[in-house]
């Protein structure tokens, strides 16, 4: 289900949290309900806010980096969802080929993709990696902080399948998001050979706000599920697709559609007598790394959007022009670790919860964007009280404390779930049945 992880959340439980783990047996039923009808994706890792009154999640990858951000401890049971992933897809596996990004020179990046390597072989695979940067024309080993090493080589394309040289891969995972578009080398490949996840999960296809028009439709049928207001765990949304920070036009979409969702907002804080400043955080709409992203508190403000800032908005990795953004619900964070402002990340392969940690910066407040040069991450410990529950009818059972990290994978599972459902929706090989 959900590994008892110590969080950095102390005193009473809010309302919402004690719900949730009070309907624990009913949540689990809920979805593997859902996972009998859709399939989850291969991977993912989910950026969650807690505001105490709400929880949600702000972001959904599909390609995650930051394995390395995991303990030691977490790593069998990356394993045992890794074994369970790859043998509902190729049962009979035995080589895996892992794509990773273009970045040679992000050693963190790359520590991240050489504990993708340990996970699979400990899963029982035979390993390599294969880059399609077309800087890597010869096996290139690199050294890493550590004193481990990764080695890239350079992807071959015969007869329809993808592979290095002298392996012949079952499996593809990517590890690249795709921000540029899908490489040709990586596309129509025979049927044999399965890609995950799939080219339509990158950046060059998907759009945030169609992921969070699938989780609004996940978090209303929970919160039917549940008894409570589908708000308290999504974050409200808007979208403008007419941009241009570079020369200033298509401002007023902008300006209009934050006024109205910082109305929207308003109200709900009143409906539950929230005395808190609403703030919006504008993205782009597929955006990742952390890049084009900025707080709005006031529509007054995008009036005197500096220079910097808009140069900022404007171009996200890759060199790729924002024109498309997402106006998201912000989320306050009241967590904090050794004095910095901190939320959680969570992680899944297949439909399993394997860990999480804590993204932490010391110097952005409680309604600003952590995914920002100077965060740090600080990993997760088990919590040592309780490997196992007690015994049925023990007197330990009513004293045992709770999973305070439950709630946090609950989140971050239904936001796995509307992934599964937008990738349903966007797969260009689905049948249409008219």
């Amino acid at each position: 289900m959900v590994p008892h992880l110590v969080t950095a959340l102390t005193g009473p439980m809010s309302e919402l949290e004690q719900r949730i783990i009070d309907s624990m047996p009913a949540i689990e039923r809920w979805f593997r309900l859902e996972w009998m009808e859709h399939q989850p994706p291969f991977y993912s890792s989910v950026d969650l806010r807690n505001a105490g009154f709400k929880v949600a999640p702000v972001d959904t990858n599909l390609y995650p980096g930051g394995w390395n951000n995991l303990t030691p401890e977490m790593l069998p049971l990356a394993v045992q969802a890794a074994m369970a992933a790859i043998e509902k897809i190729c049962p009979d596996a035995r080589n895996l080929l892992v794509i990773p990004e273009n970045h040679t020179r992000n050693m963190f990046y790359l520590s991240n993709v050489a504990q993708l390597s340990r996970i699979f072989h400990m899963a029982g695979l035979n390993v390599r990696i294969g880059s399609i940067n077309p800087d890597i024309k010869e096996p290139t080993a690199i050294a890493l902080p550590d004193g481990s090493e990764v080695t890239l080589e350079p992807v071959i394309r015969t007869d329809g399948r993808v592979g290095v040289k002298g392996f012949d891969p079952c499996t593809v995972l990517l590890n690249n998001d795709l921000s540029a578009g899908a490489p040709g080398i990586l596309e129509d490949l025979d049927d044999s050979q399965f890609l995950l996840p799939p080219l339509h999960a990158g950046w060059s296809v998907r759009r945030k706000s169609k992921h969070f028009q699938s989780y609004e439709e996940v978090a209303k049928r929970f919160g039917k599920m549940l008894g409570i207001d589908p708000w308290l765990v999504n974050p409200l949304f808007s979208q403008c697709g007419e941009v241009n920070f570079a020369d200033g036009s298509g401002m007023e979409c902008l300006t209009t559609n934050v006024d109205a969702l910082l109305g929207r907002i308003r109200r709900k804080y009143k409906e539950y007598g929230i005395n808190e400043k609403p703030f919006v955080i504008v993205k782009a709409d597929n955006g990742t790394y952390g890049m084009g992203i900025m707080t709005v508190r006031d529509v007054k403000d995008l009036d005197a959007l500096n220079r910097k800032t808009k140069n900022k908005m404007s171009v996200i990795k890759d060199g790729q022009t924002v024109n498309d953004v997402i106006i998201q619900e912000g989320v306050l964070t009241n967590e904090t670790l050794d004095g910095g402002v901190a939320e959680p990340v969570v992680y899944m392969m297949d439909r399993y919860v394997v860990g999480g940690f804590y993204r932490v910066h010391e110097a952005r407040g409680t309604d600003e964007n952590l995914n920002a040069p100077g965060a740090r991450f600080a990993k997760l410990d088990f919590d040592q009280s309780s490997h196992l529950p007690p015994p049925a009818g023990s007197k330990a059972g009513a004293a045992s404390p709770p999973n305070r990290f439950y709630m946090y994978g609950v989140i971050a599972r239904l936001a796995m779930l509307a992934a599964s459902y937008e990738m349903e929706a966007t797969d260009p090989h689905a049948e249409v049945y008219e």
